[in-house]
């Protein structure tokens, strides 16, 4: 894994996502997350070599791609590790694990995602603010939607680090993004508007300029609206929302044989019906005890 440096003590770690971190100057730093569990050898080599030791995990959301290595630090090095209130919920046992992965049985959650299981040392406060850790002191910007506790962070180098808040560029042709709710994550990519920060990190491998993160932010918001749009024009009559997930696969040609992923794909393209739903696009209707869903006069 290569590091590169963003701006002054702000660096990234080049993993499948980008994890940012942030060098204390003493032989320390703080990471901005903390990867996947298969990339735990590779994360720990790259941080050796560059002579780093984590002294604490600033963490945006517990997904397995963003916290399932945040235990394994706390144990080794005695990192700590900061979490929102309704992310560090979710991380506190196997039941409440399931909610992320939501379609996934909780014997494929155990399997699976044991890993996420940890206990924070500190609860992030659920406001906009500076968060201190390590001694260094961080701005948190507080951006629900992507999941409940998601987080932006910005370093003292005047980097903001979005997470899952925001794609890059490369990503504006993402075929079912996830969002646990896609109208709160819009809303709160408006916030990141008014930052004025120097430099914007996107965890799924981006980096831009503050002069760039207008455009970006639009192409983000167009995505959801087309997404959306494909998703609406799906419905002909009065379907199930496993007929409009079939459907949208089709369209998208997500053939794929494994149960694991069609049951991902089932999940985002539900959050997506919830969407429309909560716009006024699609009603629900009920037949023989099973819900159905019926284009509306807006749509």
């Amino acid at each position: 894994m290569k590091l590169s440096q963003v701006k002054g003590n702000t660096w990234v770690i080049e993993a499948s996502q980008l994890i940012p971190l942030y060098k204390l100057g003493d032989g320390r730093c703080i990471l901005l997350d903390s990867g996947l569990p298969g990339e735990r050898e590779e994360l720990d080599e790259a941080l050796c070599s560059a002579g780093l030791t984590p002294a604490g995990v600033l963490c945006s959301h517990a997904h397995v791609d963003h916290c399932a290595n945040n235990g394994y630090f706390q144990e080794k090095y005695g990192t700590k590790v900061a979490l929102t209130f309704p992310e560090a919920g979710m991380c506190s046992s196997l039941l409440t694990l399931k909610c992320y992965f939501l379609t996934l049985s909780p014997g494929t959650v155990e399997r699976e995602s044991s890993c996420m299981l940890h206990e924070p040392d500190y609860f992030i406060p659920p406001n906009d603010g500076p968060f201190t850790l390590g001694g260094v002191k961080f701005q948190v910007v507080q951006t629900p939607g992507h999941s409940a506790g998601h987080i932006c962070t910005i370093t003292p180098d005047n980097v903001c680090y979005t997470a899952d808040a925001l794609l890059s560029r490369e990503l504006l042709d993402a075929k079912l993004p996830y969002a646990l709710s896609q109208k709160m994550a819009m809303d709160s990519r408006e916030k990141l508007r008014g930052l004025d920060c120097g430099a914007y990190i996107m965890a799924h491998r981006g980096v831009c300029s503050g002069g760039e993160i207008g455009a970006l932010i639009d192409g983000n918001q167009d995505l959801i609206r087309r997404r959306a749009e494909d998703i609406l024009s799906l419905v002909e009559g009065p379907m199930t929302a496993c007929q409009i997930d079939e459907a949208a696969c089709v369209l998208h040609q997500l053939f794929t044989k494994k149960p694991r992923r069609s049951l991902r794909f089932e999940r985002n393209v539900r959050f997506f019906i919830e969407y429309l739903v909560d716009t006024g696009r699609l009603a629900e209707e009920c037949r023989n005890g099973a819900t159905y869903y019926v284009r509306t006069e807006n749509s």
